[in-house]
């Protein structure tokens, strides 16, 4: 019955560590909600873990749902990039993605910027521009939220196993005394 014990224990304390390191948004690339005056050339979302090379998407779409990036998607071990067409006119746009990860389920969301289009279009520039970046994560409730309640359950499991071992030890030591 010990090595019931030890064995449910070990098992706990592996599970824990696990459920940790579940994959999620570390960074966007214009952030989440962002209002630009400058158009993007690219959106790039950063991961916690790396991304496999194949089976990922991102795309973007403006507020009628029209696609207005390029398609051409680049993974750089845990940042997926894709550039964007030019960006002529001010509105909504939403990024969703689904990103893949190996030994975690796939990363699926969506995210959304501004883009307030100035009056007069310049000439675009040989220097590529990027929205400012920060160290302010994007939220990705669905996410979050699924790895807080596997956390809660391995912290009930957890309290279960030390309950019943007490049990299973106070039972042992009850038989004992009786011989």
């Amino acid at each position: 019955m010990r090595k019931f014990q030890v064995l449910a224990l070990s098992f706990a304390f592996l599970l824990i560590p696990s459920l940790a390191n579940a994959n999620s948004i570390i960074n966007t690339s214009p952030l989440a909600d962002a209002i630009l005056v400058v158009a993007p050339n690219a959106v790039s979302i950063t991961t916690a873990t790396p991304l496999m090379d194949q089976g990922n998407s991102v795309s973007v779409t403006d507020s009628m749902g029209v696609r207005v990036d390029d398609g051409s998607l680049a993974i750089n071990i845990d940042t997926a990039v894709v550039g964007m067409k030019p960006l002529t006119a001010t509105g909504v746009y939403t990024v969703t993605y689904t990103l893949l990860a190996v030994n975690e389920d796939p990363l699926t969301g969506t995210f959304s910027f501004t883009f307030n289009a100035p009056a007069v279009i310049a000439a675009p520039s040989s220097r590529p521009t990027m929205a400012t970046l920060s160290a302010k994560p994007a939220p990705n409730a669905s996410t979050s939220t699924l790895i807080y309640a596997l956390l809660i359950a391995a912290l009930f499991v957890f309290l279960f196993l030390v309950w019943y071992a007490i049990i299973i030890i106070r039972s042992g030591t009850k038989k004992r005394k009786r011989k």
